[in-house]
């Protein structure tokens, strides 16, 4: 009996328990969904994490106008975030560093430079003028029971401004995560107003940290979109660059430890780094020896922090489940939202004025017709408000509602003393004023879209001073690694066994590569293969040639002579690599056996003249002749190529080097990143052979030779004019010389012949300022004096008559004094606004 007993407790026990699946299931999906309400992801509504909300509430319960320690505030938060002080701390200061919701006082650190503030006992806070505007109101917010159900706190403030896009946010929770970039104050508010009216509108991030920032896949702030931001650099001089602000989320410390991680790595070459950051970011990147500035710029956004990719993820919490949506979707709703505010509070607002006129008018009549002494004679309570409510009989039909007990009770609690200082004509004074907001209360219900535009302009209006875009929006190249990372291995070459790597240093040195580099190497077998520079890799034996391998080079030419052995045919062959699988081997040469005789690689499409030598047991007559590489087309790697000789070849001689058959290097300039390229994206600049140059024209007055490399950079802020360099052409310039306050035009010829280094061309001096500069043959302009629009003068003048060509140095020759106006050239019939070449800003 006892071991049935036993039993039946142990079978109850079992099936009280539970699996330890599904107390996880449970526990955790609990946990995750506490995170990721309660801590993590803001509300739609108001923008705010809890923690957040919390913190705003304890200092608006604080709020006297004064700071308060913030000590003080996180212990007033603690009474309804259950998380501790060091949250509340982190959360508050990271508030305060926005600058938009809270006025800090001390030092509340610096999210460039990375410094904390201080200590919460020595740092001082309140509500901006700004949060109090639109974060509160009393009227309109919902609330619940504080986590000990002492107090009671929002649900969400009744926040009339999209300050979820204005601060951005970012949180991690349990299998989620959200990440709203910050976007423009003035810009929002802008944005709104073209929604309520209808029309369409673009949001693009803006970093309190500046920067630059390329939004092209920027995909609305959804997730998959991309957005890439940038450092200022600046060139200093030739040995030393400025970085003049930091990517957002980027400290200057962290900046400067990935650039020295990019220089022990190789990547870049640097000689020191400076920290000069005060009242503004400066960090210093002083150069090594003979390291091109150009070139390390775009290292330093290819290999550190001057560059970074951010990934937004817009994810809110909307009735209580995390919803992803884009920047456009959040702004609507936050405009539906506050409109929806505005009405509430309209509506509250009328509900108060009808109030107000409806106890205002009962009160005049009450006081005016005498009521009051009606109850003179009554000796019960009841008996009094029935001789008020009798006296009111003849008059209630004047009023807009039911006069209730409530209405009679209020009657009797005026005093005597204001009966007796009655002003009947102040009465109807008020009751009219009363009436008149009334009607316009009505009037904004019922143009509710006019009335909520009118509060965005006034905010815009009253908050928009200083809050102007810090970051600039521009379009970025993409950076080859490859093409900026510094050399910094040696390649060496095996031939014979058919090895490459920089760790043969006892065999043939072919030259220096980087570590991102490719190597192409080809066999005497006809075999080619790209592999990734290594220590040591295996190619095939008898290598004849190998170098560090450019993609998409399309003026690298290969010439080559081969024979089928099997079918005993020569060819000749010329083709280009361009593209190619790294690590697979590709066949040059037609035929199951062959061998290369001769092969060269030629960087511009050199075609020499080779002498080719049969065998002396050949039956050919003539045992040797000339072959020219030029009278063969460039053709795919795949190809068959040319016959050459049907007999057998002892040798391959080259006979006299050849020139380039390729027509000369096209250039254009991108004029939105200041960049040239041969993909024909902005402005045609020529075609450009070995010796060119190109010159720069700058808008403070100076100019600079350039060769045509594809790493130069112009900044295109900075650039007036860019073309190819005629030694000959006659460059005619107006600027304004301040000393004497007139304008002057000059023609001179460029007569220095230093590369990137730029020359002054107009008169230097305090506050002289380039107008116009040409390198039109015969450039005439229009010409505009006079200040004022009713005293305007249109002229044409023909700048090479008032100017004689001279030194580069001179002052030139008087334009107009104080009454110019405007100066613009005038295109020769037969060009376009930017001329034929040349890129004209």
């Amino acid at each position: 009996m006892a071991e049935i007993e036993d039993n039946v407790s142990q079978d109850e026990q079992l099936q009280d328990r539970l699996p330890v699946s599904g107390m996880y299931e449970n526990w955790f999906l609990d946990y995750a969904s506490y995170v990721i309400l309660e801590r993590a992801v803001p509300a739609m509504e108001d923008g705010l994490k809890p923690v957040q909300r919390r913190i705003l509430h304890a200092m608006k319960e604080m709020d006297d106008g004064r700071f308060n320690k913030v000590a003080n505030i996180i212990g007033q938060t603690m009474q309804y975030h259950p998380h501790g002080d060091a949250s509340i701390g982190d959360a508050l200061v990271n508030l305060g560093q926005k600058d938009l919701l809270i006025d800090t006082q001390g030092n509340w650190g610096d999210v460039r430079t990375g410094d904390q503030a201080a200590a919460s006992r020595y740092i001082e806070a309140r509500l901006s003028k700004f949060a109090l505007d639109v974060a509160f109101n009393p009227k309109t917010t919902f609330w619940q029971l504080s986590y000990d159900g002492r107090k009671n706190e929002p649900i969400t403030l009744p926040m009339k401004f999209p300050l979820l896009l204005a601060q951005g946010v970012e949180g991690i929770a349990v299998g989620l995560s959200t990440r709203i970039l910050p976007h423009n104050f003035c810009e929002l508010i802008t944005a709104a107003v073209k929604y309520l009216r209808g029309r369409k509108f673009e949001l693009y991030p803006d970093f309190g940290t500046g920067g630059m920032v390329d939004i092209s896949n920027y995909n609305d702030g959804k997730r998959g979109g991309r957005v890439r931001i940038r450092a200022h650099i600046e060139e200093k001089d030739k040995k030393t660059l400025l970085i003049k602000d930091v990517p957002y989320g980027i400290t200057t410390a962290q900046l400067m430890d990935s650039i020295v991680k990019a220089n022990d790595n190789g990547k870049i070459r640097v000689k020191k780094v400076v920290d000069n950051t005060a009242q503004e970011v400066e960090v210093e990147v002083q150069l090594a020896p003979g390291i091109s500035p150009d070139i390390t710029i775009d290292a330093l956004y290819a290999f550190t922090d001057c560059e970074i990719s951010v990934s937004p993820n817009a994810c809110v919490v909307m009735e209580d489940k995390p919803h992803f949506v884009s920047v456009s979707d959040l702004l609507k709703r936050s405009v539906d939202h506050t409109r929806e505010l505005l009405r509430r509070e309209l509506e509250i607002k009328l509900h108060e004025l009808q109030e107000d006129w409806h106890y205002s008018s009962l009160e005049k009549i009450f006081i005016e017709k005498r009521i009051y002494r009606d109850i003179e004679e009554e000796t019960t309570w009841e008996g009094v408000l029935g001789a008020i409510d009798k006296g009111l009989r003849p008059y209630k039909k004047r009023f807009r509602r039911e006069i209730t007990r409530e209405d009679i009770i209020k009657l009797t609690e005026i005093k005597i003393k204001r009966i007796s200082r009655y002003d009947s004509f102040k009465a109807d004074e008020h009751i009219k004023g009363v009436e008149a907001d009334i009607e316009q209360v009505n009037y904004d219900l019922e143009h509710l879209v006019d009335f909520t535009v009118s509060y965005y302009e006034n905010l815009l209006k009253k908050y928009g001073g200083g809050r102007e875009r810090k970051t600039e929006i521009r379009n970025f190249e993409t950076i080859q690694a490859q093409s900026v990372a510094i050399a910094n291995a040696k390649l060496y070459v095996n031939r014979a066994e058919g090895f490459i790597g920089t760790g043969l240093k006892k065999d043939e040195l072919i030259g220096e590569c980087s570590d991102l580099d490719d190597v192409i190497a080809f066999t005497r077998d006809g075999k080619m293969k790209v592999v990734k520079v290594a220590d040591k890799v295996f190619i095939g034996k008898d290598i004849l040639h190998a170098a560090v391998f450019r993609k998409n080079d399309e003026r690298t030419t290969y010439n080559m002579i081969y024979t089928d052995l099997k079918k005993g045919m020569s060819y000749a062959k010329r083709f280009n690599v361009t593209g190619v699988t790294r690590d697979k081997e590709y066949d040059l040469c037609k035929g199951e056996k062959n061998k290369v005789h001769y092969f060269t690689a030629n960087p511009n499409g050199e075609a020499e003249i080779v002498t080719i030598l049969l065998t002396a047991g050949s039956a050919a007559r003539q045992k040797n002749f000339d072959f020219p590489f030029e009278e063969i087309a460039i053709k795919s790697r795949s190809s068959l190529g040319n016959q050459v000789t049907k007999y057998p070849i002892r040798s391959v001689k080259l006979k006299e080097k050849g020139a380039s058959t390729l027509s000369g290097l096209k250039l254009w300039l991108d004029d939105a990143i200041g960049r040239l390229n041969t993909e024909e994206r902005g402005q045609y600049l020529g075609s450009f052979d070995n010796g060119d140059q190109l010159i720069a024209f700058y808008n403070d007055g100076t100019y600079e030779l350039t060769n045509y490399e594809l790493t130069n950079r112009y900044d295109p802020d900075m650039l007036v004019l860019l073309e190819k360099f005629d030694p000959e052409k006659v460059i005619t310039a107006v600027y304004y010389d301040a000393d004497k306050m007139q304008y002057n035009v000059k023609r001179f010829r460029i007569e220095t012949q230093t590369q990137n280094s730029k020359f002054t061309f107009i008169k230097e001096g305090k506050g002289n300022q380039l107008e116009l500069v040409t390198t039109q043959e015969h450039p005439v302009a229009t010409l505009v004096t006079g200040k004022k629009r009713s005293d305007a003068k249109k002229s044409k003048v023909d700048l090479t008559q008032l100017a004689d060509v001279t030194g580069w140095k001179a002052v030139g020759s008087k334009l107009c004094g104080k009454e110019f106006n405007s100066l613009e050239l005038i295109q020769p019939e037969g060009t376009d606004e930017k001329g034929q070449q040349g890129a004209l800003f």
